[in-house]
């Protein structure tokens, strides 16, 4: 598990690298690169997937029933 402080850093990281890309895949589109414009945008997508699971899962939270 990652430290505490480390949590925040790493989501605006994935965050960050999120919009590099989609900003890339809208030049990408701009030129007439389709193909590599959709690439772009679902390797931003991943990113921002990778985002939201950064810190503390609920499951873990959670304390099963005695």
């Amino acid at each position: 598990m990652a430290p505490p402080a480390a949590r925040p850093d790493q989501r605006q990281s994935h965050l960050n690298e999120a919009n590099r890309l989609f900003e890339q895949a809208r030049h990408e589109a701009d030129a007439g690169n389709i193909s590599a414009s959709g690439i772009l945008i679902l390797k931003g997508l991943e990113q921002e997937r990778r985002a939201g699971g950064v810190g503390p899962q609920v499951m873990q939270l959670i304390k099963p029933r005695q």
